[in-house]
């Protein structure tokens, strides 16, 4: 498997803009299908974005599209969510996730095999 460590979490105001990071090592990272989810306390984990590993289509949850923008750079072994207009609803614990060899971009969480520790955002309002 792939280990995935995210990172550029933090706490911000509405409006205002985050770039998640997902570094991973290990196994051939170009070939891993990439997801981001996010959960808060009390509630299943939910999918935000993915990106495939073949023809780089994407896929987005409904409240983030036009806000959110996945991308990878297979180069340096690292997947991104530009998060813009952040709102508070966005506030959540983002978890970056793999798939090997997934033949199309997926919102299952069961999909992944692969998932990092997390890191906060926290949109104020």
């Amino acid at each position: 498997q792939v280990h995935l460590v995210e990172s550029g979490g933090g706490l911000v105001q509405a409006g205002e803009s985050l770039r998640l990071s997902c570094a991973a090592s290990g196994r051939t990272f170009s070939v891993y299908g990439m997801g981001w989810f996010r959960q808060t306390p009390g509630k299943e984990r939910e999918f935000v974005a993915a990106v495939s590993w073949n023809d780089y289509s994407t896929l987005y949850t409904d409240s983030v599209k036009g806000r959110f923008t996945i991308s990878r750079d297979n180069a340096r072994n690292t997947v991104y969510l530009q998060m813009n207009s952040l709102e508070p609803e966005d506030t959540a614990v983002y978890y970056c996730a793999g798939a090997y060899r997934l033949l199309t971009v997926s919102r299952s969480a069961s999909a992944y095999g692969s998932w990092g520790q997390g890191t906060q955002v926290t949109v104020s309002s």
